[in-house]
């Protein structure tokens, strides 16, 4: 019997869509090409996630590769991207009514250090009971440790949870540890639907 759901964050709670955010930006077609490969693309993401970096000392890397006038682009990037917060419709109702039912919820995001500042900002926080972040453990997912590391800490036997992730490479992590679950792909009616087939008490 499923009893505990395990949400990723980005686009699954929120929207994280990089053409979005560079779009808001006032510069040319070209410098957005150049700040996606340059802050979006680069390792030194990749090390803000599994916190052996932090942002300011990313974004003086990032800015070394990038002429001046885009720096404070690259700032905004890195530092600011979730004001505004983009929430994606219906997943904080999702969470409530999950919640009322009484299962456990847990949040298991690839993020850097500065999610604990955000997290408040995402609609239906409120409702989860603990969660896992790749920079705090030095480990991201879809690498097994992550999900062991999980179980681990919140006393949660895998096939007792269901998670919920974008990215398949991270569901079929989860499941090599024994955890079910479905790729979301913004389609929560769908979701839904195979979270009902799971046999988790959800209205369509």
């Amino acid at each position: 019997m499923i009893r505990n759901i395990l949400f990723d964050m980005g686009n699954v709670l929120i929207h994280f869509d990089r053409n979005a955010f560079l779009n808001r930006l006032d510069v040319s077609e070209e410098e957005k090409q150049l700040l996606l490969r340059e802050v979006f693309l680069s390792v030194e993401w990749v090390q803000m996630d599994r916190g052996t970096l932090e942002e300011p000392e990313a974004e003086i890397l990032m800015c070394k590769r990038l002429p001046q006038h885009l720096h404070a682009a690259v700032h905004e990037l890195v530092s600011l991207w979730d004001e505004p917060m983009l929430p994606i419709a219906g997943m904080a109702q999702l969470a409530e009514e999950l919640k009322v039912k009484g299962y456990r919820l847990y949040l298991l995001s690839n993020a850097s250090v500065r999610q604990h500042e955000y997290w408040p900002k995402i609609p239906g926080w409120q409702y989860f009971d603990g969660k896992i972040i790749s920079a705090d453990e030095k480990v991201m997912k879809p690498h097994p440790d992550y999900y062991r590391r999980a179980l681990s800490r919140f006393g949660l036997k895998p096939e007792e949870c269901f998670f919920i992730d974008d990215v398949p490479a991270n569901i079929e992590g989860a499941l090599y540890c024994g955890i079910p679950g479905a790729v979301f792909h913004g389609d929560v009616t769908l979701l839904r639907r195979q979270m009902q087939q799971s046999g988790i008490s959800i209205r369509l």
